[in-house]
C-alpha cells in the first residue's frame, strides 16, 4: 500500500472539472495529488477532515496585494493562487525576482503593464517592477494622452518583450487613459492574439457616462476581440458597469455567440477602490457616476471627503492615495441586485481586486504576523471568497456550492490558460497539490468597511504545493512555498 506524505481523509471532495462531489480521501506527495480515492488512504501526516469540503485551492486573477502581508491575509480566505493581471508589472522579469528573492506563500504571477510602459515611454518613468510604479504616476497627464504612432510601437515593442519573459498577458488600465485613441487599444490587443495570450481590462467610460468617449468601453473590449482573435478578459465588470451592467453582459454574451473570446469577472462589493488622481474621479465628472466627493473615503482616515475643495486637495497632494469608491449601497437589494447579476454571469469568476495594505502608522513590514493595528486595506482583500460562500451560496442560493466552488478555481485557471495553470482548479492526480479545506456551515467573511482586515472563518486548512499555509484555521507564518506562474 502507497503512503502519501499528507492524506486529507473523509471530506468531500469537489473537482469541479470532472463534476466530483463526493466523500473521498485526497493523498498528496512531492507537491502534487497522487490519488483520489473512495477508500482509506495512508499518510505520514494524515488530516481528518470530515464533514468539511476539499476543493481546489482559490485562483484570484485579481490581486494587487503581492508582498508576504498580502498573501498571508489572502491565504487565510482560501487563496492559493495570487495574479496581478489588470494592472499588470513592467518589467515583469523584475517582480518575478522580488517575490522569489523574498519568499510567497502562496503562489504569484504577473501580467506585463500597459499603463507602466506608457508612463516610461510618454513621461519618463522608470519602472520597477512594482505597483507604485503606477501608483505614484496615477494623476500624470503625460500618459494619459493620445499618443504619436511612433510612441505606441515602443509601448507595443516593450510589451512584447515581456510576453517573451514570460508575462501571463498584457494589463490595459485604459480607464485610467480614457482618451487615448481606440487604435492604440486595438494594436495592443493585436499583440495579444499574436502571442496567444489573454489582455485584462479596466475599461474606459461607457457611453451612458460619457457621452464624448471616443468609444464606448464595453465596445471596445468586444470589438477588439472580433477583430483581432484575442482573448480580452473583461476585469470587475460589476463595478465599471455599474448600473448598466445588463447592457455590458448582454453585449458579451452576443459577441460570445458570434466566436468572440471575452471573460468577466466580478467582486462581491458595492464599494470600489483606487488611486484618488485616477481620471474617472475627477471632481469635474463625479456626478456621470452618480458619486459627489461625499461618495470617495480616504482608506486609513475616519470618514467621507468633505466636499469638492477636499477632493481637489488630496488629488493634488497625494493622487496615489487609496480611496473608497461608494458605487452601489449594499445594503439595497436593487443596487446589490447589479453586482448579483454580474457574479452570476456563465462562466464569470470570482476575483478581488485586492488592494495593498496601508500601513497608518510606523514603518511598513510585509513579514510582520500577526499584521499590528493600523494597518488597512479594503475588506475584499480579505473576505471576498468568503463573502461568496456566505452570501452567495448558503443566504442567498445565488450559486450551487459547486458551481462557487467552479468560479474561484476553474473558470480563473481556464481564463489565464497557460500550461501552467492546467495543474491548477482541479483535485485530479497529477495537479498541483493547491487545495482548501473549508466549513461550508460556518465559512464567511468578517472584514467590513471599519474593521477592513479581518481574516475570514471557516477555512481550516490552505495547502499550497503540498505545504500547510493555513492548518487548522491558523496561519503559518514561516511557511512560503508560493512558486512563480508564468507563461513558458
Amino acid at each position: 500500500m502507497t503512503t502519501y506524505d499528507l492524506v486529507l481523509s473523509g471530506g468531500r471532495v469537489i473537482d469541479p472539472e470532472t463534476g466530483l462531489d463526493a466523500v473521498r480521501d485526497v493523498g498528496v506527495s512531492g507537491g502534487q495529488v497522487r490519488e483520489v480515492s473512495a477508500t482509506p488512504l495512508a499518510g505520514v501526516t494524515v488530516v481528518d477532515v470530515r464533514g468539511l469540503v476539499v476543493c481546489p485551492g482559490f485562483i484570484d486573477l485579481h490581486s494587487h496585494s503581492a508582498d508576504q502581508a498580502g498573501h498571508r491575509l489572502q491565504a487565510l480566505d482560501g487563496v492559493t493562487t495570487v495574479l496581478e493581471l489588470e494592472a499588470g508589472s513592467y518589467p515583469v522579469a523584475a517582480a518575478y525576482r522580488q517575490a522569489a528573492a523574498e519568499g510567497r506563500p502562496l503562489n504569484y504571477g504577473f501580467a506585463t503593464s500597459w499603463a507602466v510602459a506608457r508612463m516610461a515611454v510618454l513621461a519618463g518613468v522608470r519602472p520597477g517592477g512594482d505597483i507604485d510604479d503606477f501608483m505614484a504616476n496615477i494623476g500624470r497627464p503625460e500618459w494619459q494622452r493620445p499618443a504619436p504612432a511612433a510612441a505606441v510601437r515602443r509601448i507595443v515593442e516593450m510589451l512584447e518583450r515581456d510576453l517573451a519573459d514570460g508575462a501571463l498577458g498584457i494589463g490595459i488600465l485604459v480607464g485610467y487613459a480614457p482618451r487615448i485613441d481606440p487604435s492604440e487599444y486595438l494594436a495592443v490587443a493585436a499583440l495579444a492574439a499574436r502571442a496567444g495570450l489573454p489582455t485584462y481590462t479596466h475599461a474606459r467610460e461607457l457611453v451612458e457616462l460619457d457621452a464624448t468617449t471616443p468609444i464606448d468601453g464595453a465596445e471596445e473590449i468586444v470589438k477588439a476581440a472580433a477583430e483581432t482573435g484575442a482573448h480580452m478578459h473583461y476585469c470587475h465588470v460589476n463595478s465599471t458597469s455599474i448600473q448598466h451592467v445588463d447592457r455590458v453582459l448582454g453585449l458579451v454574451e452576443r459577441v460570445r455567440a458570434e466566436g468572440a473570446r471575452v471573460t468577466t469577472e466580478a467582486y462581491p462589493y458595492g464599494a470600489g477602490m483606487t488611486g484618488v488622481g485616477a481620471a474617472f474621479l475627477a471632481p469635474e465628472i463625479l456626478h456621470r457616476r452618480g458619486l459627489t466627493p461625499h461618495s470617495l473615503g480616504l482608506l486609513g482616515a475616519e470618514g467621507r471627503l468633505a466636499d469638492e475643495a477636499a477632493l481637489r486637495e488630496v488629488r493634488r497632494r497625494d493622487p496615489g492615495a487609496a480611496v473608497f469608491v461608494h458605487l452601489l449601497d449594499e445594503h439595497d437589494p436593487a443596487q446589490f441586485a447589479f453586482i448579483e447579476r454580474a457574479l452570476a454571469f456563465p462562466d464569470a469568476a470570482v476575483a478581488t481586486d485586492a488592494v495593498p495594505l496601508l500601513w497608518r502608522s510606523g514603518t511598513a513590514d510585509p513579514t510582520a504576523w500577526p499584521l499590528p493595528e493600523g494597518v488597512v486595506s479594503h475588506p475584499r482583500t480579505a473576505g471576498t471568497y468568503g463573502r461568496v460562500l456566505r452570501l452567495l451560496v448558503r443566504e442567498k442560493g445565488l450559486l450551487s456550492l459547486a458551481e462557487a466552488v467552479r468560479r474561484c478555481t476553474l473558470v480563473p485557471a481556464d481564463v489565464v490558460g497557460v500550461p501552467a495553470m492546467r495543474r491548477k482548479g482541479r483535485v485530479q492526480p497529477g495537479c498541483d497539490a493547491d487545495l482548501t479545506v473549508f466549513d461550508p456551515s460556518t465559512v464567511a467573511d468578517r472584514a467590513t468597511y471599519e474593521s477592513t482586515i479581518l481574516p475570514s472563518a471557516g477555512f481550516a486548512h490552505v495547502v499550497v504545493g503540498g505545504e500547510f499555509v493555513v492548518r487548522d484555521g491558523e496561519l503559518l507564518p514561516e511557511s512560503l512555498p508560493g512558486r512563480p506562474v508564468t507563461a513558458l
